[in-house]
């Protein structure tokens, strides 16, 4: 099972992170390149507690839904909706500086994974309380459906 626990797994989703470039163009969905990092940006931020996520779960999805997207070996679907707060066309934060945007990215994925970390996960807004191994599965199928998203 791929994790943002595994060192090597880490440093590949870096490296595709890394190979991203402001005109890869999307495979499906309707953010850019940078769009895109932004929100993982703010999905990382809002799941280690440095930025407001509204509880969206329901006892379904915090239940059933999250084993089936975190342990089923099946890519997550296309067109799933954004949370409007990491929606980076409503209340996501708005890209800037695509280099700048991508270097934060890296940092918060190096945060996420660290084993001594200097925060606390909050409830997923879908998911709702998950585990450290729970944490590490999603932050890795999430970082990898976007970066499939462009090609990556």
């Amino acid at each position: 099972m791929k994790t943002l626990e595994d060192p090597q797994l880490i440093r590949e989703i870096k490296g595709r992170i890394d190979n991203l470039r402001a005109d890869s163009p999307r495979q499906w969905g309707t953010m850019s390149a940078h769009q895109m990092l932004c929100h993982l940006s703010d999905s990382k931020r809002g799941v280690m507690g440095g930025r407001p996520l509204a509880d969206a779960s329901t006892f379904l999805q915090r239940t059933l839904i999250k084993k089936v997207a975190l342990y089923l070996p099946i890519p997550w679907p296309k067109g799933v909706p954004t949370r409007p707060e990491v929606d980076q066309m409503v209340g996501g934060t708005k890209p800037v500086d695509f280099a700048r945007d991508k270097a934060a990215l890296l940092v918060l994925i190096d945060s996420i994974s660290s084993a001594e970390r200097d925060f606390t996960f909050v409830a997923h807004p879908i998911f709702g309380k998950m585990t450290d191994r729970e944490w590490m599965r999603w932050a890795y199928l999430h970082c990898d459906h976007h970066l499939r998203q462009f090609g990556g």
